[in-house]
């Protein structure tokens, strides 16, 4: 009966992980169980990984690991300086950052700069079930940041600690604020003594749409709690940041502009106004709110009702156009009426639209004659403005 090359391959493979795993792991007490489940899933993998890929991943796992463990147990003597010299340091390799694409790595001795935190008891965070972490403000550049840690990682299925940057406040930034930066990310290796540096290659940007940039897999969790490794030491994790903030030589100029749909119903205001034969100069209404903003009517009269030139003109002011910035204005359309005894004619003063603006708040109908008209009731009549606010800006 001829053998199958899937099935040479599986027993390859399943012999090598097994005796690979009964000669690291028997050597310690109650490590049985861990070789027993360890091996039920290199079967998992077997019956699901493809044969070629199953071949070359296993054979370079073995290889590593194989040579790790000789070498841990049997290191190789220095007898000279010159031999201690030329010697290679191997030590296991964390399992750090892979979008190498990204980042630039490299360890320094200087710690950081502009920020530095040091947490203690690092795994009670997976013990109260805290899966992310906010840590105090630091200034750079001008700008307030923090970093964001996700001690189990961020995402599903993530076993990596992940660490970001993030802005800390941004609600004083001005409208549609943007710039760009290039930070650095500390990992403290309390056994060197030294700084393993996470750098992005290139600036990122910072906006109101993404004012948060770092690493999902910034360190295996497993390389973590390695001791040998020096990041994790008497449960105490130590990172730092900087920041370096690109300057722009010229200020961008943005507009926002909203143009409002057409209202479903009528923005009406009346203002009742008594003693109408006594008006002189300019009298102004209370201020009424429309779409945010605080409004109010003026009548102007002209001569008086014992003189035959009587005429009025009302206006409508944006009172809150007096506080705009230069760049700011508001378009409305607006209709003025001039009310009085009910069987009496209602003066309409006719369509207009205005841009108002900090320099320009009014906006003045053309004058309408009241000689000879038999109007008021009372002395009283109500000057009513029908707006429709379109244009914001």
């Amino acid at each position: 009966m001829r053998l199958s090359e899937n099935f040479w391959v599986n027993y390859m493979v399943g012999f090598g992980i097994g005796t690979l795993l009964c000669h690291t792991l028997l050597d310690k007490p109650g490590d049985e169980i861990t070789v027993k489940k360890s091996v039920a899933a290199a079967g998992n993998w077997i019956r699901q990984v493809p044969v070629k890929k199953r071949l070359t991943e296993a054979g370079n796992w073995i290889c590593h690991n194989l040579f790790y463990e000789l070498e841990s147990n049997n290191p190789v003597p220095s007898t000279t300086a010159t031999s201690h010299q030329n010697a290679v340091q191997r030590t296991p390799p964390p399992v750090l950052p892979v979008d190498d694409e990204e980042l630039i790595m490299e360890t320094r001795e200087v710690s950081p700069t502009q920020f530095l935190t040091k947490i203690e008891s690092f795994s009670l965070f997976f013990e109260y079930g805290i899966d992310k972490y906010e840590t105090r403000e630091f200034e750079a550049g001008d700008y307030k940041w923090r970093l964001v840690i996700y001690p189990y990682g961020k995402g599903k299925g993530n076993h990596h600690v992940s660490v970001y940057l993030a802005l800390a406040e941004t609600n004083s930034l001005p409208v549609d604020w943007e710039f760009n930066a290039i930070f650095t990310i500390f990992l403290y290796n309390q056994i060197s003594d030294k700084y393993m540096c996470f750098r992005v290659k290139q600036e990122r940007r910072f906006n109101e749409t993404k004012s948060e940039w770092g690493f999902t897999k910034f360190i295996h969790r497993k390389s973590l709690r390695d001791k040998s490794s020096g990041y994790l030491v008497d449960d105490t994790l130590v990172l730092g940041a900087e920041v370096f903030v690109l300057k722009t030589q010229r200020q961008r100029v943005v507009e926002r502009v909203t143009i409002l749909e057409p209202p479903t119903y009528k923005h009406t205001h009346d203002w009742k106004i008594t003693k109408f034969s006594k008006l002189k100069d300019v009298w102004a209404s209370e201020e009424f709110p429309l779409r945010g903003y605080n409004w109010k009517m003026k009548l102007y009269p002209k001569g008086d009702f014992s003189s035959k030139d009587l005429t009025v003109r009302i206006g409508l002011v944006c009172v809150s156009a007096d506080t705009f910035a230069a760049h700011q204005k508001i378009r409305a359309e607006f209709i003025m009426r001039l009310k009085g005894k009910p069987d009496a004619e209602t003066h309409e003063f006719g369509n207009y639209s205005h841009w108002f603006t900090s320099s320009d708040t009014t906006s003045r109908t053309s004058a309408i004659s009241l000689v000879g008209k038999d109007f008021l009731a009372g002395e009283c009549c109500i000057v009513q403005v029908e707006i429709s606010v379109q244009v914001i800006v």
